[in-house]
């Protein structure tokens, strides 16, 4: 696979446009106001769906038998720069599809809404907010699947309210910012005092994703781009079209939770840290007691394994299986071979009876009398 970090990085997380800041003239990014609000909800999902739930901030969709009697499981879509169909790309590139045919009757998707002027203060806490209204609505207990950004915020969800959660499953979801470097912290790291909420102010509030695309990025990487990502072995006219459709479709992000997961995350390390706080209490990653299933990539140059795997040794659960594909951070979620190869044994998992076993409490070091 091509080893481009930039390239791979620049294509999820809004954030990364801070690097770009914070080598060009800010007067240039004045341009930036006015920028056409993001599309609207009708979305090309591969697979047919109903929309069952509206909420300020998400909308529930539903694929397959809904009838079916198992514990619900619900997939969480990233919520950066891209919108949710990510997850149901293209036939033979929809890891909801591949998760049913791995023995998940239904499943349903989070997919997050483009922010609105009226949405700029919604802060994680509104999202964790809704998101316990989904699990509600399904029953109040489900299995839950995060994808990248809605990775680590499934993981705050699941040690907020671990009783809710059936079995976790977590892929390409950054959660210890400081166990490796990567392009992503490093941009963070280097950008200029103040340049963040200046991104917010000129988006009136918001980190707007138009304006963030057309800034930093190139057309003439999107097809190399597109072909890593599908994990394609020959060259396709029509998946290309559609992956620069998907790419050029963007959301724009409310700019407290844009400062908060800047700040919260890669900034200060909250989470892994145990210093997170989630719904007026700070949540403790040993409280995740349920089965647990990680999904890495070895050429994720977005969030690097060990960013990843971490997570492996701060979640209590002492059920943790750990998956790492030959992908980059795309290929995970849309890649031909991830879909085909991980995300039907993922299917499988979610569908098992989970057991919650704990990790035993770690020994207390002998003192010598």
């Amino acid at each position: 696979m091509a080893d481009d970090p930039q390239q791979k990085t620049d294509l999820l997380w809004p954030w990364v446009a801070v690097s770009a800041l914070s080598r060009a003239a800010f007067g240039a990014a004045m341009a930036w106001r006015g920028v056409p609000a993001a599309a609207g909800c009708d979305l090309p999902f591969a697979s047919a769906n109903d929309v069952v739930l509206e909420l300020a901030g998400l909308r529930l969709r539903a694929f397959g038998d809904r009838a079916a009697r198992a514990t619900p499981t619900l997939v969480v879509a990233p919520f950066a720069l891209h919108d949710a169909t990510i997850a149901d790309f293209a036939p033979g590139h929809s890891l909801v599809a591949a998760l049913r045919a791995g023995g998940t009757a239904c499943v349903h998707l989070v997919e997050w809404r483009s922010a609105t002027a009226e949405m700029r203060y919604f802060d994680i806490d509104s999202y964790l907010a809704e998101l316990n209204v989904v699990v509600d609505e399904l029953g109040g207990r489900v299995n839950l699947a995060g994808l990248c950004q809605g990775g680590w915020l499934s993981l705050v969800y699941a040690a907020r309210f671990p009783a809710k959660i059936a079995r976790l499953a977590l892929a390409g979801a950054p959660v210890d910012l400081e166990a490796a470097e990567s392009s992503l912290t490093l941009s963070v790291r280097n950008a200029p005092r103040g340049v963040y909420e200046s991104l917010v102010s000129m988006g009136g509030g918001r980190a707007m994703g138009g304006a963030m695309l057309r800034f930093w990025s190139g057309a003439a990487q999107l097809d190399a781009m597109g072909h890593e990502a599908l994990q394609l072995d020959a060259p396709d006219a029509a998946l290309a079209a559609r992956f620069r459709d998907w790419y050029d479709r963007t959301i724009d992000l409310p700019g407290a939770y844009y400062l908060q997961a800047v700040d919260w995350l890669f900034r200060r390390n909250r989470l892994a840290k145990g210093d997170f706080p989630a719904l007026g209490r700070t949540v403790d990653l040993a409280c995740v007691d349920m089965p647990v299933y990680i999904l890495a990539g070895d050429a994720d140059q977005t969030c690097v394994l060990p960013q990843v795997l971490a997570t492996r040794d701060l979640v209590g659960s002492a059920d943790v299986t750990i998956d790492v594909a030959p992908s980059d951070h795309l290929g995970l979620f849309m890649g031909r071979h991830s879909v085909a190869e991980r995300w039907p044994r993922i299917g499988a998992w979610l569908a098992g009876k989970p057991v919650r076993r704990r990790k035993p409490p770690a020994k207390k070091p002998r003192t010598m009398s």
